[in-house]
């Protein structure tokens, strides 16, 4: 396989996976072939910028759309798009445009659509994290069948009697 088409699978690997928080250099210099160290230098050769740069810079092209279109908190929109710290999403936000995250909320709301509510937008997402809360919430409900489960209940059986 020729050098631009491997990095073109690394690259490919980034705009697919880039909201995975375990997407590193080493999970994208295997999808192109290459150690660590010598994909870092081929990709900035090829594109300009390292491969974290790229990556960073998807995120935060990512995280502007949901500035504009969600009604999400920049935490959760933070965690949505692969940071794992609010103080670091901020200050490469700011880097990218100029502005924090809540200063480009304020500038470009407005100028479209209405906001997506926010329970959509996480469901699109991959929806919510599963952990304690959701047990929480699921021991509230006790023995209330689930959403949609009450016609199961209640519905007659229907398989054909001998």
């Amino acid at each position: 396989m020729d050098r631009t088409r491997q990095l073109r699978l690394a690259k490919d690997a980034m705009d697919r996976d880039w909201a995975d928080p375990e997407l590193d250099l080493d999970a994208v210099a295997a999808h192109a072939g290459y150690s660590r160290y010598h994909f870092l230098r081929a990709f900035r050769a090829a594109y300009g910028e390292t491969p974290g740069q790229y990556l960073t810079h998807r995120r935060i092209e990512r995280a502007e759309e949901m500035l504009r279109g969600a009604d999400l908190t920049v935490t959760e929109i933070c965690h949505l798009v692969g940071f794992s710290s609010l103080g670091t999403f901020s200050a490469r936000f700011k880097a990218r445009t100029g502005l924090t995250p809540s200063e480009y909320r304020v500038q470009h709301v407005g100028s479209g659509a209405s906001l997506i509510p926010g329970c959509y937008a996480m469901l699109w997402a991959g929806g919510f994290p599963a952990g304690p809360r959701s047990a929480t919430l699921k021991k509230r409900a006790g023995d209330a069948p689930a959403y949609g489960d009450e016609q199961e209940a209640t519905a007659p059986d229907r398989r054909a009697e001998p």
